[in-house]
């Protein structure tokens, strides 16, 4: 359905990886935002459930989405995406393949999506959004790097101290057993940690 709501904090977000005096890149910026259409997921409601085909990349305006994957019938949280970040289930997105993990909004949560067909579209025509996309990619593959190294190399009450300090948003925004299964803590030693660290 179509929205006049406007794009503002999603503008904010991309002018974040170009170059924002570059008049020329503005304009096929805010054309490229065009593009994308306003959706809304209700608390548990999913963006793609496992074994499905993802159908979108999307900017979270506001909201949680948690991506999860269930080993030995337990959920797993892979990665949680927040206001004013993107995301999608990418090789699944990109090769219309069946995703491995579900994207679930554990908050109602708003969001910018846009479809395979318009997305290839805008990184063939459009400038100004392939480099925000590249720039977005290093950025993410850089910020992954960083997670696998702490989760080998950090104690579970150091990988917490360095979320306090590098994502206290999560902190504040995600509930405990969510967190903890992020961090690779179990829910018992989270409680602890906590209790610990102030």
């Amino acid at each position: 359905m179509a929205t006049t709501k406007p794009k503002e904090a999603f503008l904010l977000f991309v002018n974040q990886f170009i170059d924002k005096t570059d008049v020329a890149m503005q304009l096929q910026i805010k054309a490229a935002l065009s593009s994308f259409s306003f959706s809304f997921l209700k608390k548990n409601d999913f963006l793609v459930q496992e074994n499905e085909i993802c159908n979108h990349f999307c900017y979270i305006e506001s909201g949680i989405l948690q991506h999860a994957i269930e080993v030995d019938g337990e959920e797993k949280t892979t990665y949680l995406g927040l206001r004013n970040s993107a995301t999608s289930s990418l090789k699944s997105f990109l090769n219309q393949t069946a995703s491995q993990k579900s994207i679930k909004a554990l908050v109602d949560t708003e969001l910018w999506i846009i479809d395979l067909k318009n997305f290839q579209e805008l990184l063939q025509n459009n400038a100004a959004f392939h480099h925000f996309y590249f720039k977005l990619i290093e950025k993410q593959i850089m910020l992954i790097d960083d997670y696998r190294i702490d989760l080998l190399t950090l104690s579970p009450e150091e990988r917490y101290k360095k979320l306090l300090v590098t994502e206290p948003k999560l902190l504040q925004e995600v509930p405990l057993h969510y967190l903890a299964s992020f961090l690779g803590i179990s829910n018992r030693h989270m409680s602890r940690i906590r209790k610990n660290i102030k």
